[in-house]
């Protein structure tokens, strides 16, 4: 008999804000026979090790640097991130587009967590439900969490999984003890060497500062040095697909059948993964590792391109000037017979009428209002609260919201051209890709306003004939 097994077609874990590196949730596909839990275990639960010394080992020569920028992964989580930000500053990173600077976003926010950590601000506790006090309090908090964040889950089914003996967890804890998030898994001993991921979640205050990768790394480091185990294994619903692709989890079992077959129980509606946990990856420094090789690769194409060049801007209250004299320009390959431009009408109140300043300012303010007033402009209505998201102008280093544009057209005299207005457009789309997640709602809405963008342009902007 299932006691208290959820209804197959699972909901997500992580909160309705739906963010960044949000945790989501997967179907658990373990199920406890009834009655009491059962005795036993003494292991106290403790802290995960920091740094891997195996990087070189795994990482091999060929994918490191010159051995000079060469970063030992044996070092604490801080001295890790000073090593990182000293090879590659935020001020020498190239401009880069949604996916290199994805990159270095989830490279920043691993350094945040791994200073946090060693100033003792955060704990990943690998912990068992072992009787002992602090155990108990950090499997109630997950619980808690669990219960919160899968409100359509019996509570009690989450409490027996958490609380069964079975089970692990890695379980984030702050320095006031307070839990904000974690793993809960069932390892499968020798021969199997598997673990199944039951419950994955963060508390929703907590979410969009990179802690699912973290967590996902502590979870695969703990599987890999506390229970031997070589794969894990999670039935997925469609939301929670992209979270954990993200974190190295295929559709593809590569695991042999008969290792997991009868160990796990099948469900409709979930998407089976597995994620191989090699022996010799430092989970914990990849992220650093990563972030090294790309140093190195990028100090090699400034040597064959110069679009790592900033040219300095005009200076407030400069006199119009020729565009041709504005530094950069015309290394971008700007020519004067491209100054005038395409010769365009713009739709307004139904009838074409011609570009002129006085014209262009009306159909901006048109334009603008119809991007204010969509569902999907939400987010971008007012900047991001750096209180709140505290790690994101780290990343975004040209910020834009609809707030700021309406203040610039307002002001008269910056939106000149209607291509500086749409780059202003494309930039909020282009920061929402760059910093959040590509399956997460903010990439959705950013999706839908510049396709909104693109339509308006191509039904009201008429080239003359």
């Amino acid at each position: 008999m299932d006691c208290g097994e959820p209804d197959a077609k699972r909901r997500r874990l992580a909160g309705a804000s739906d963010v960044g590196d949000a945790v989501q949730g997967m179907v658990p596909a373990v199920v406890v026979a009834p009655g009491t839990i059962p005795a036993g275990g003494d292991a106290a639960a403790e802290p995960l090790g920091g740094l891997a010394a195996a990087a070189a080992e795994c990482a091999g020569a060929s994918m490191w640097p010159a051995s000079g920028d060469r970063m030992q992964l044996d070092d604490p989580p801080a001295a890790a991130a000073a090593q990182l930000e000293a090879l590659w500053p935020p001020s020498a990173a190239p401009a880069a587009d949604a996916t290199t600077a994805g990159l270095r976003a989830g490279s920043h926010r691993d350094m945040c967590l791994a200073a946090r950590e060693a100033a003792g601000d955060l704990v990943f506790r690998y912990v068992r439900n072992d009787g002992q006090p602090d155990s108990s309090v950090w499997l109630v908090g997950l619980k808690n969490i669990f219960s919160r964040q899968l409100p359509n889950m019996p509570k009690e089914y989450i409490a027996r999984l958490v609380l069964d003996r079975r089970h692990r967890s890695v379980a984030i804890v702050r320095r006031d003890g307070a839990v904000l998030g974690g793993v809960t898994y069932r390892p499968f001993g020798p021969p199997q060497r598997f673990g199944e991921i039951a419950f994955c979640a963060v508390t929703a205050n907590e979410q969009v500062k990179g802690f699912g990768t973290r967590l996902m790394n502590h979870t695969k480091e703990a599987a890999k040095v506390q229970d031997g185990l070589e794969y894990f294994l999670t039935y997925a619903d469609n939301a929670a697909v992209g979270y954990f692709e993200k974190q190295g989890f295929t559709k593809e079992v590569t695991m042999p059948r008969h290792r997991w077959v009868g160990y796990i129980k099948d469900y409709d509606g979930g998407t089976l993964m597995e994620c191989a946990i090699h022996a010799a990856l430092p989970y914990l420094g990849l992220p650093a590792m990563v972030a090294v090789q790309r140093a190195a690769l990028d100090r090699h194409i400034r040597g064959l391109s110069n679009a790592h060049v900033v040219h300095p801007g005009l200076p407030p209250g400069a006199r119009p000037i020729p565009v041709g004299n504005i530094p950069g320009v015309r290394e971008a390959g700007w020519a004067p017979e491209a100054a005038d431009g395409p010769c365009v009408s713009l739709l307004l109140d139904h009838a074409p009428v011609p570009p002129t300043p006085a014209n262009l300012h009306r159909f901006l303010g048109a334009l603008l209002k119809q991007l204010q007033a969509m569902e999907e402009a939400g987010p971008f209505l007012e900047a991001v609260d750096g209180n709140e998201v505290q790690d994101y102008y780290d990343v975004i280093k040209d910020p834009m919201d609809l707030s700021l544009m309406q203040a610039r057209l307002q002001a008269g005299g910056y939106y000149i051209a209607l291509e500086i207005f749409t780059a202003d457009v494309r930039r909020i789309c282009a920061n929402a890709h760059i910093y959040n997640a590509a399956h997460t709602i903010y990439v959705q809405y950013a999706n839908r306003m510049e396709a909104f963008l693109d339509q308006y342009l191509l039904t009201h902007v008429l080239p003359e004939t």
